[in-house]
């Protein structure tokens, strides 16, 4: 195990997930965020069927950040309730891990 984690979130308007990800780097809760879209999004919200266009922000982080970066997404995200996950990395090179580690506040 690394320690070390993916944690991703979307939403509707890029300028405002790349804003979340300069965010959270700038804080050192995590090393990287990697924005990726447009995709399309088809999901069911409050009973009715919804799609949208939306961006992926993957943050690079660590365990122990989880919560400090959960935090600061939910304050930062104009989503009611945005997509916040993490995916614990078991395998990594070692000296990408040591970077993630070095420049976040761990």
């Amino acid at each position: 195990m690394t320690g070390i984690i993916n944690i991703t979130t979307t939403g509707d308007n890029r300028d405002i997930i790349e804003d979340i990800g300069k965010k959270l780097v700038e804080m050192r809760l995590a090393a990287c965020a990697q924005i990726a879209g447009p995709i399309k999004s088809i999901y069911r919200w409050k009973g009715k069927m919804e799609e949208a266009e939306e961006w992926y922000c993957i943050l690079k982080s660590t365990e122990n950040l989880y919560k400090k970066a959960e935090e600061a997404i939910l304050k930062l995200h104009p989503y009611e309730l945005p997509e916040i996950t993490a995916v614990r990395i078991e395998d990594a090179l070692p000296e990408y891990v040591q970077w993630v580690m070095d420049e976040t506040e761990s």
